[in-house]
């Protein structure tokens, strides 16, 4: 049975759609030519080129609206966004659209176009016009229908604060989703993460008044191959004992990231129904401050065995993906996953856009680069690079969660999840920043699903 498309897209053949001409200085000329005289005339008196992110709407002769231009990127431009149609979402009035002269890529700019419909009105109501776009001509509507939902869940769920997004509610939305498909869900909560072995969860979360918690979800034919995906689920992060500056506890209601694109990107792969033996595991917790909160210089055990020293309280998130991750690597999946914005380093050195990604496989980083450029969801691969592990050496454990010096923080945090990961054919850390700073095309200001796409692109090749 196929599913309804989204609210913000049309069927192609919707009869009442009016065209939008996307046109470029190359095609400008004949789109032009197309037009009734009086269109021409308007465009010329108003003066409307063929340039990037230009937009005219064009009158008819009853008054009402003939169709619209907007201009795109040059063919040849080595800066072209995509997404660029993503901005038609706020120009266009109300009504169904389609486009006449198609962009060069019509599925990544119809995709944009819904995506920059978005709106987050949890707790203010904000303008969401009637708008809609038909599916253009060979797209499936369907899938850009599922990639719109999975976008918005993560963005949701990013975007709101932790005083209703703590653990309790990071479960309760994964529990929700989980059900939705069909998958088994379970959690382990507060003192019985000691009791089942994960004491990383429990150390990093014990402070907060929303008791710690390791959420775990399956979905699909356990005969299919096995992909385990782990988000890292810190709903606020104080820094701990190690206490961050006020200005840098203004976006930590993202540290939640990882989880989000994780779920996101189950969503899809439950949606599109791979096949696939889909496990999801989430660590959530917040990393506050009492009495009970875990300290500089404390060790513990991990669930691997592995003794770890705290020499910082704020690297909190590797430790609780080191159970998560120790947990998934027990049943050797033959792809394992994990999401977490989990270093400011990886900011330093790619930007709030490009998500550093690591892994051994040069497979796996061939295909995931290709399809992050393919889907406008973009990575870069960082080195697992070994010398650097010398900078985790503790006196008194077997690892410190921090690296001595300062340097090399994304890859040396890497290099710290990889001693949890032995049997997994496959695995792939992505340090993501899930928040946009600035609006873009397609790309409102906040939360953000990042790489997720790119994911569901690649599981789909090999499983779909």
């Amino acid at each position: 049975m196929s599913r309804e498309l989204h609210p913000f897209f049309a069927p192609s053949g919707e009869k009442s759609a009016k065209p939008v001409w996307c046109v470029d200085t190359q095609s400008w000329s004949g789109v032009e030519a197309s037009l009734p005289q009086a269109a021409r005339a308007f465009a010329a008196a108003a003066g409307f080129r063929p340039s990037a992110g230009q937009f005219l709407l064009l009158p008819d002769e009853r008054g009402g609206s003939l169709g619209a231009l907007f201009g795109m990127d040059a063919a040849d431009a080595k800066s072209a966004d995509p997404f660029l149609a993503g901005k038609l979402a706020a120009l266009l009035p109300e009504g169904a659209w389609k486009f006449a002269a198609a962009p060069r890529d019509p599925r990544l700019s119809a995709l944009a176009f819904a995506l920059g419909m978005y709106r987050f009105t949890r707790y203010r109501a904000a303008e969401q016009k009637k708008i809609r776009l038909a599916v253009p001509e060979g797209v499936d509507g369907e899938d850009l229908s599922r990639q719109v939902e999975a976008v918005f869940l993560a963005r949701d769920l990013i975007n709101t604060p932790t005083n209703d997004l703590g653990p309790a509610e990071l479960e309760d939305a994964a529990k929700k989703l989980a059900e939705r498909f069909g998958a088994e869900f379970s959690s382990i909560a507060g003192d019985d993460l000691l009791k089942q072995n994960f004491p990383l969860i429990h150390a990093v979360g014990r402070a907060s008044g929303s008791k710690p918690r390791l959420l775990d979800f399956r979905w699909g034919d356990p005969k299919h191959p096995k992909v385990t995906l782990v988000g890292k689920g810190v709903c606020f992060d104080t820094g701990g004992l190690d206490i961050k500056p006020s200005s840098a506890m203004l976006l930590m209601k993202k540290d939640m990231g990882g989880a989000a694109a994780a779920l996101a990107l189950a969503h899809l792969v439950m949606d599109a129904k791979l096949k696939v033996s889909l496990r999801v595991l989430i660590p959530a917790v917040e990393n506050s401050i009492s009495d009970e909160a875990f300290r500089p210089g404390d060790i513990y055990k991990s669930r691997k065995g592995i003794t770890v020293e705290i020499g910082n309280t704020d690297a909190e998130g590797r430790l609780v993906l080191a159970d998560a991750l120790a947990l998934a690597d027990e049943e050797a999946p033959e792809l394992m996953i994990d999401f977490a914005t989990l270093t400011g380093a990886a900011r330093v050195a790619l930007g709030p856009e490009l998500p550093p990604a690591y892994t051994d496989d040069d497979r796996l980083a061939e295909d995931f680069a290709r399809h992050g450029m393919n889907e406008n969801d973009p990575v870069w691969r960082m080195p697992l690079w070994k010398p650097y592990a010398a900078m985790l050496d503790s006196k008194s454990a077997d690892m410190n969660n921090v690296s001595s010096g300062g340097f090399a923080g994304s890859i040396t945090a890497a290099l710290f999840l990889q001693r949890f990961v032995e049997r997994a054919k496959s695995w792939l850390h992505l340090d993501i920043y899930a928040w946009v700073p600035s609006a873009k095309p397609g790309r409102p200001e906040g939360g953000e699903a990042m790489t997720a796409r790119a994911l569901y692109a690649l599981l789909k090749e090999r499983y779909g």
